[in-house]
């Protein structure tokens, strides 16, 4: 038999909360589904947002093809620049540093990953850094960007967080998607089924939906307060609880990396914007007060204060269903891994990527819930355990946060890798691993995990091929480096915005 045709009535979509998770919800949907759906997005203009997400990794660029952003009017809207990895500073020891960059290590063959090949070349007593073999890690260290076929580099983005909801809001509204301003006072459910059913405003207004999307941040209003979805804490392996952000001036070129810098009992973030920086210091609030961090952020300040001081509370973990009945959460209201590697626009771009791909035209089913809600906990699980690699793997003395860091007991799934890797140099990254090998073994041996054994592939050629092959590698990234035009050059000319964002 033939299935049953679809419903010709479209389908209302309703988005609570506003925001980067509910606007990127709303251009995805608005560029994929608009005729068969309706869109309408609530949210209120007097709750303000989180508004400090403002670092990005590479899977931004495929969303935003997915929602029809164009990408030089998207960074002259929000003041961005390019991004092609992370520096962190002190966090194996003070004075350490190392960069995760966002590209390719050397030439892999399908015998062996290249960093097999760079390890038997240190063993065989050659000056050889790593950071000689990736494109992206070396033009990060000058400084350099460009946007060229013969010189391909995988980016992200710096962005102004609250510019850009203010950006895809336009968009929307250009599209027909609906905006309501008003606050939820109440969210109403089907007396059997309990999907909801209507948002109920302060004002006495009900909005109706088919299919509902928390973006209501920490609040999480539907999923959590209506749905009760409890959240699961993940505290005992990522215990920071607390952020404080300021914006300051920029009092150097922008760089193409953000910086992650360790302190005594937390971590600092710089990320350089086209007319101002932001920065921001977690913390866990058992080994650094409010106070405290305050004052060890303004005094670590590379450029004079240019807003207020914002303190976030959080708690690292992750809801136990994203999507419950006829309901899906993005964003914070989903769950929450401290920004370490940049993770939390991601993480709300595939949510809604994902659920397009599995969208319910013809009925909600139970078993498309639970496989999106399996994919989903697994990719954060992933991501949890990457983040606290580079916590646990610190070899710092000065504060009782970094020892008791290294005593926290391991997730199994972290533990097998690790040990993999230290006997064999083996990275097989998990199926659908957000993070690449060439991502694990930049932190790994950024972090001092250095294998006892590797791959054989290296002495299969001669000792002079071998220096030859890898000279010839490091001068064409050179010469591609020294081509490039500097950072701030590139972004004058490509996507300079025309004035101070409001």
């Amino acid at each position: 038999m033939s299935p049953e045709p679809l419903s010709p009535r479209k389908l209302h979509i309703v988005i609570a909360g506003g925001g980067t998770a509910g606007w990127c919800a709303a251009a995805a949907l608005s560029q994929q589904l608009m005729p068969l759906a309706d869109i309408t997005l609530v949210e209120s203009d007097a709750l303000g947002t989180i508004g400090v997400g403002e670092a990005s990794i590479p899977p931004m660029k495929a969303f935003h093809r997915l929602a029809g952003v164009d990408e030089q009017a998207f960074m002259r809207a929000t003041h961005a620049t390019f991004k092609i990895g992370i520096q962190f500073e002190h966090w194996t020891r003070p004075g350490d540093s190392y960069i995760h960059s966002f590209g390719r290590l050397g030439k892999s063959a399908w015998m062996a990953d290249f960093h097999h090949v760079w390890l038997h070349a240190k063993a065989l007593g050659l000056d050889v850094k790593l950071d000689d073999y990736c494109l992206e890690l070396k033009a990060a260290l000058n400084g350099k960007f460009v946007l060229s076929d013969a010189m391909p580099l995988n980016y992200a983005y710096h962005l102004d967080a609250t510019a850009y909801a203010r950006f895809l809001r336009d968009l929307c509204a250009q599209r027909g998607v609906k905006r309501i301003e008003g606050l939820i006072e109440q969210v109403q459910q089907h007396a059997d089924s309990g999907h909801i059913t209507h948002l109920v405003l302060e004002n006495g207004q009900a909005i109706a939906g088919d299919f509902f999307i928390d973006c209501t941040g920490f609040r999480a209003l539907l999923i959590g307060n209506t749905l009760k979805v409890a959240y699961e804490d993940w505290s005992r392996w990522l215990p920071a609880n607390r952020a404080v952000a300021i914006q300051s001036e920029l009092n150097t070129p922008p760089m193409p990396y953000t910086r992650s810098i360790a302190r005594e009992a937390g971590w600092q973030w710089h990320i350089p914007l086209q007319h101002r920086a932001g920065n921001g210091l977690v913390y866990c609030s058992d080994y650094l007060s409010d106070e405290a961090a305050q004052d060890r952020l303004l005094h670590h300040l590379p450029g004079k204060p240019t807003s207020a001081l914002r303190k976030i509370p959080f708690q690292t973990g992750y809801r136990t269903e994203q999507w419950n009945k006829n309901c899906l959460s993005l964003g914070l209201s989903s769950g929450f891994l401290e920004p370490l590697e940049s993770t939390s626009i991601y993480l709300m771009m595939i949510g809604i990527t994902r659920f397009i791909k599995q969208f319910p035209f013809d009925g909600i089913a139970q078993a498309t819930i639970d496989q999106f809600n399996t994919v989903s906990r697994e990719e954060f699980e992933h991501i949890r355990d990457f983040i606290f690699l580079h916590y646990y793997l610190n070899e710092r003395q000065d504060s009782p946060y970094w020892a008791d860091y290294r005593r926290r007991p391991v997730p199994e799934s972290l533990q097998h890798r690790m040990d993999l890797f230290r006997t064999t140099g083996l990275a097989f990254p998990p199926s659908g691993d957000l993070f690449t090998v060439d991502s694990w073994v930049q932190v790994t041996l950024g972090q001092h995990l250095w294998p006892t054994s590797y791959h054989p592939i290296g002495r299969m050629v001669s000792d002079e091929h071998l220096i030859q092959s890898l000279n010839n590698y490091k001068n064409t990234i050179t010469r591609q480096v020294d081509e490039m035009p500097h950072h701030a050059e590139f972004i004058a000319h490509y996507c300079a915005a025309d004035e101070q964002p409001m």
